[in-house]
């Protein structure tokens, strides 16, 4: 079983997976105040079809979350696993809020 790990590079303004110590994707976010807003994702092809990206967005999200933080989904997998996962809805907020 592949040890996989969700962590915020802080320093790289984005959250990180890796599997097994190797990156595996990452999702890219912009901080605005009390807003996070995730502008890019991006799994490596290596890991495809693997769950990594679902995995990832939930590390990040609920990160997000315990940080009190208000999220703007302006990348488009993170605001479609949003839609399929009504229980990020209450995180969510419009882009300018």
């Amino acid at each position: 079983m592949a040890d996989i790990e969700v962590h915020d590079n802080d320093a790289a303004a984005r959250y990180e997976i890796t599997v097994d110590g190797r990156l595996g994707g990452y999702v890219q976010y912009e901080d605005r105040g009390e807003q996070r807003v995730f502008v890019h994702t991006e799994v490596d092809d290596a890991f495809e079809g693997q769950g990594l990206g679902s995995q990832l967005a939930v590390g990040a999200l609920d990160d997000a979350r315990a940080q009190g933080k208000r999220v703007v989904p302006r990348c488009p997998f993170i605001k479609k696993f949003i839609g399929r996962h009504p229980e990020y809805e209450d995180l969510v907020d419009a882009p300018d809020a």
